[in-house]
């Protein structure tokens, strides 16, 4: 799990033994930007076949099962599953023999989905060269410009626009792309947004929290919708008192690792995105004439509240990136159980559970002699527990009327690298995708205990939980958040507008400690919770109704 720590006072009891007494609490000001709906409509699956259908799960996902598959996928072989590595490679051939004992088939002639990720570093062929007469001003990599790990990687040149902020705010009556061309162009934009200085930031509206408009990510999108081809990112002199480029710190520039220090981004996007650089004093000097100069423009921003851009008349640049990317080799593992129902089985419902950990600490930088983040509870609990769900699925009888996607998801502990990029890539259509169900840390604490993290944001998806939850008699709470936590897999869903929630039992004394190890779960406990979120799966994709799902993620990438 990557760094989720909710508060034991953000709960509350949602339900005993599948009942909840005020049922009012579940009522929330409705928000289009963060609540999503999941309603069931016509005819439920009848309750005496849910009744056989959970006998069945008593029979096949069991706790010697989940105990089984903890023990392999937490075993010291295994070296704490790291993203990318060995151990992670191991558990991933494991989790694909186990799909296909179970007779899921792979989607797109693989069990195996390459993760959309590759480390960035910088190529030998960087450079930004100011075209006038009688000579090409050539600058310098790291003194002179220093490129951000958010830059696309190609050639260009053009001319040359001052726009400010970069900032485009139509709420606040702010457009630093007012009335100027920069279409074919290359900007040159100040850092944050205005308002700002070292001591007190004041930003739009004059509130002290920067708005979104001052991120990069940001400021380069808005670039490229105005046309621009490249931006270079220059510190304000009036609130920062270095001009030195900054840009990434890349590990080629300081003699680090970049297998180890340096970023990771898409792999597939980098020829949408422009080129942009950090420049420092020397390149300012040449584009404004002097420092001063520059400082005057930005003045004139913070006392009027306007666009001051212009064309740099006679300024002609040409850039190169020269970024190098490296695939990172890692993999989710997808199981798919088709539908039987010939009208819903286009129609999916995922169960997911990220299967890597924290891998190894050197001997070096440890006093203990056990160097291994076995994860047993983070995540091979989870990961148990999606693969005890998908065999019990995989035996019943007859299939679902709906299909159900099994995933196991690599990268989590680096920040949801696998579960992005599924919805990046995703193996069935999302808007078909009817509900996501994420375990995470399934089997510690207190042997009833169980949250249901975005619940508030699922109200009928938690309907349905509480409802089969007679089966399991868990003790359920829900997170008070208004908006979704996110911390696991199913939040890069959420922004998706998927409904999504995520079992979780709560933090404790081994969270991504090495002492995290299989002699601390409670096996009971981590097959219960496998069996609600199986009974939920099941329910959802043996609805004849239909699932309705309302709202978009402002926050969404």
């Amino acid at each position: 799990m990557l760094f989720y720590k909710p508060s034991v006072m953000n709960f509350f009891v949602l339900s005993v033994s599948g009942r909840m007494s005020g049922e009012a609490t579940l009522t929330v000001p409705f928000r289009i930007a963060s609540i999503f709906l999941l309603v069931l409509l016509l005819t439920e699956f009848p309750a005496t076949a849910q009744r056989t259908v959970a006998s069945h799960a008593d029979r096949y996902l069991t706790a010697s099962y989940i105990k089984e598959q903890i023990e392999f996928l937490s075993s010291d072989s295994l070296a704490g599953r790291a993203t990318p590595g060995k151990g992670l490679d191991t558990a991933a051939a494991y989790i694909a023999r186990q799909f296909a004992s179970f007779g899921l088939r792979p989607l797109n002639g693989s069990y195996f989905q390459p993760l959309d990720y590759c480390y960035v570093d910088l190529g030998k062929n960087l450079f930004i060269s100011l075209l006038a007469q009688p000579e090409t001003i050539n600058f310098r990599l790291k003194e002179d410009f220093v490129p951000y790990e958010i830059s696309g990687n190609k050639p260009v040149e053009g001319e040359v626009v001052f726009a400010g902020y970069g900032i485009t705010a139509p709420e606040f009556g702010y457009d630093d792309y007012q009335n100027i061309d920069v279409n074919g162009k290359i900007v040159v934009v100040l850092r944050q947004e205005p308002g700002q200085t070292d001591s007190v930031q004041k930003a739009f509206g004059g509130s002290q929290v920067l708005t979104r408009y001052s991120g990069l990510r940001e400021k380069q999108r808005n670039a490229g919708k105005h046309g621009a081809i490249g931006m270079l990112v220059v510190s304000g002199p009036v609130n920062f008192s270095s001009l030195k480029p900054s840009g990434y710190p890349w590990p080629s520039l300081s003699g680090g690792d970049p297998m180890k220090e340096g970023p990771l981004v898409y792999c597939s996007n980098q020829s949408l995105r422009i080129p942009v650089v950090h420049a420092g004093e020397s390149i300012i000097r040449v584009l404004f004439g002097s420092i001063d100069s520059l400082k005057r423009l930005q003045l004139r921003i913070e006392a009027q509240m306007k666009s001051q851009s212009y064309l740099m008349r006679g300024k002609i640049l040409a850039m190169n990136m020269d970024l190098q990317f490296t695939p990172l080799k890692a993999f989710n593992v997808a199981g798919f159980l088709e539908g039987s129902d010939e009208r819903h089985r286009n129609e999916t419902v995922i169960v997911g559970a990220h299967y890597d950990h924290a891998g190894t600490i050197a001997s070096s930088e440890t006093p203990d002699p056990d160097t291994i983040f076995n994860g047993a509870d983070d995540n091979a609990s989870g990961s148990a527990g999606m693969l005890a769900i998908a065999r019990t699925m995989a035996s019943m009888d007859s299939r679902p009327k709906r299909s159900v996607l099994f995933i196991a998801f690599a990268g989590e502990e680096l920040g949801l690298l696998g579960s992005r990029s599924y919805v990046r890539n995703p193996l069935v259509p999302l808007q078909k995708t009817m509900a996501m169900i994420n375990l995470d840390m399934i089997g510690r604490n207190h042997p009833d205990s169980l949250q249901v993290i975005g619940a508030r944001q699922n109200p009928g998806l938690v309907r349905i939980i509480r409802k089969e939850n007679k089966y399991t008699n868990m003790l359920l709470y829900e997170t008070k958040n208004l908006n979704m936590p996110g911390g696991s897999d199913h939040y890069p869903f959420y922004q998706n507008q998927i409904s999504s929630v995520f079992f979780f039992t709560g933090l404790h004394e081994d969270y991504h400690r090495v002492s995290d190890q299989a002699d601390r779960i409670d096996f009971q406990k981590a097959s219960r919770v496998a069996k609600l979120a199986f009974l939920t799966a099941w329910k959802i994709a043996n609805s004849r109704g239909k699932l309705k799902m309302s709202g978009v993620d402002p926050d969404k990438d």
